[in-house]
């Protein structure tokens, strides 16, 4: 029977070499110094990863103060603050640094700022842990600005000495709405050197852009606290879209939101692994939707080197 069901698959979707980098530093210190691996927080923020890491052997833990004195603890993908690395550093931890490069350049920024002695007007949400870790390298200097709404409320010590920086994974429509009204109330705000927002979120917003009109529903997989997750359910909607849902797996796919539906639109936060996708392809085409067009609106090829903590052990290894 003919049937115009059909899903337009977004491209770029899935990992970015960040995350990437991440997963492959854990699975690599189980693989060179054996389990248990202890990793500070969740290494990116996606459940099913974490799962799996966890039955390979890796202990996730909320801070450095509950891995044993001397154990191996890799630090997430988000970041950490110096305050981190120094309790790490109290408790004679061997630490791997699996901080994304992108979020480590606007550590960097923070500090050189700080330095200049201007406030940092901070774009990100309060409690996330890439902006405690970026916050903390300047926390005397730093304001966080977690929407536009916010700006009215800032109070700065010198207007005509302030910059902005931002959280990797925001809405990159949403966080210049926040410059702009920045902007409005401290004329004299510096941009920061590059964009700090990461090409992977911004890249995976700009392919859901282009098929959202077109869909009468968009289908992220995600989890709950990814925030470029969140920000492509939010993308879709203000794009286009009829409906839009975040999903962990296939499994939590409800059949009302089908009613009516002839295209769906599917994509994934920066920290998916692609056989996440691929389930739920396999439970859309169950459904009818067996047709797949890929939106591709550009191509990743970036790679980052791995922890050079990783690297060091790989090549003792090869050399003994």
């Amino acid at each position: 029977m003919a049937t115009d069901k059909r899903v337009l698959l977004a491209a770029p979707r899935g990992y970015c070499a960040g995350v990437d980098r991440a997963v492959i530093a854990v699975e690599k210190a189980l693989e060179l110094h054996g389990a248990p691996i202890y990793v500070r927080k969740e290494i990116v923020h996606n459940k099913f990863v974490v799962e799996t890491l966890s039955e390979r052997g890796a202990i996730f833990v909320n801070e450095t103060d509950e891995v044993p004195e001397g154990a191996r603890v890799v630090f997430s993908a988000h970041g950490v603050s110096p305050a981190v690395r120094e309790a790490a550093d109290s408790r004679n931890l061997l630490t791997i640094d699996a901080t994304c490069p992108l979020v480590t350049k606007v550590h960097k920024e923070a500090v050189r700022f700080a330095r200049e002695d201007q406030t940092i007007l901070l774009i990100g949400h309060t409690g996330h842990e890439e902006v405690e870790g970026t916050a903390g390298e300047a926390p005397e200097h730093t304001i966080i600005v977690n929407s536009p709404d916010d700006v009215d409320g800032i109070e700065v010590p010198d207007p005509e000495n302030v910059v902005w920086l931002s959280q990797t994974t925001l809405s990159v429509d949403e966080t210049m709405e926040t410059v702009r009204r920045l902007r409005e109330r401290f004329p004299a705000l510096q941009d920061p050197p590059s964009d700090d927002i990461c090409y992977a979120t911004q890249n995976r917003q700009v392919a859901v852009k282009k098929l959202a009109p077109e869909c009468d529903l968009v289908i992220v997989v995600g989890s709950a606290n990814s925030s470029n997750s969140v920000r492509l359910v939010e993308v879709a909607l203000q794009s286009g879209a009829r409906t839009s849902h975040r999903i962990d797996r296939a499994t939590e796919l409800q059949e009302e939101w089908f009613e009516g539906v002839t295209t769906v639109g599917v994509t994934s936060g920066a920290s998916v692994p692609e056989i996440l996708v691929r389930d739920l392809l396999d439970a859309l085409a169950e459904r009818g939707y067996a047709s797949v067009e890929e939106v591709r609106t550009a191509t990743e090829d970036l790679m980052f080197s791995l922890p050079r903590e990783i690297r060091a052990d790989m090549k003792a290894r090869a050399a003994s």
